[in-house]
């Protein structure tokens, strides 16, 4: 089931013993399109400091709308590694969150989290920790702000077509495939859904998401579906650069 970042933000965050927020934003990966981190706003209980929380922390997002379970104590969250809210996520920062909650590492592996497709609920064994992969520095990281691509204007192959209104993540594998558009007045400001496989590119100078669609595949789309290209000479040939 996919879950819309619009309807996620302000969602109340309990741990095992205690409320302990909210939810303020995700960071995303913009190359696998998928969620790495939920961001979390505490309040008072850890004031300034910014807390993130992987989706190895949670079950699924469940069908109570009310509140997000965190499968850790307040405890757990309090100690782990601080990171500098006004600098980028970096790559040392990940091996030190990863190491402390016993993790296995999303970027050694082959799939979407490493060792599979959907994050693990509960720690590795001590058999599966001793046997994980050294750690390969990579610069190609891609975390980003869903709260700040949210109002990106989308740029289909003959003109813009309105404008990123949501993201949507799987409830399992914290996944993004897909994005809601708000479309211009021309299309009578509907909102459909775009697949990130349509994703071209990213100027995150211009604001803007480059979408192998035309404008006459938005028009076509009803409302809340899914926008699919033609077969026509742009066709849904779509990469990410």
């Amino acid at each position: 089931m996919l879950k819309s970042t619009k309807e996620l933000y302000g969602t109340r965050l309990g741990a095992s013993d205690g409320d302990i927020g909210h939810v303020k934003d995700f960071y995303f990966d913009d190359k696998n399109w998928v969620v790495r981190y939920l961001i979390a706003d505490t309040g008072s209980w850890l004031a300034g400091r910014l807390v993130l929380l992987s989706p190895h922390a949670f079950s699924r997002f469940g069908m109570n709308a009310d509140l997000l379970k965190v499968n850790l104590t307040k405890s757990q969250i309090e100690n782990s590694p601080p990171i500098d809210s006004h600098k980028p996520v970096s790559r040392q920062y990940e091996v030190d969150y990863y190491n402390y909650y016993g993790w296995p590492a999303y970027w050694n592996g082959v799939g979407m989290w490493g060792m599979g497709a959907y994050p693990l609920m509960v720690p590795p064994s001590k058999t599966e920790i001793d046997d994980r992969q050294p750690f390969h520095h990579r610069q190609d990281k891609h975390l980003q702000s869903a709260r700040a691509i949210t109002g990106y204007a989308i740029q289909a192959v003959d003109g813009q077509i309105g404008d990123v209104s949501a993201l949507m993540i799987d409830d399992r594998s914290w996944a993004v495939p897909e994005f809601a558009v708000k479309a211009g007045h021309w299309f009578s400001g509907k909102e459909v859904l775009v697949s990130t496989k349509s994703v071209t590119r990213i100027s995150y100078e211009e604001s803007k998401v480059f979408v192998s669609l035309t404008m006459a595949d938005i028009e076509r789309t009803a409302p809340n579906d899914l926008a699919i290209a033609d077969s026509g000479p742009f066709g849904a040939t779509g990469f990410h650069d």
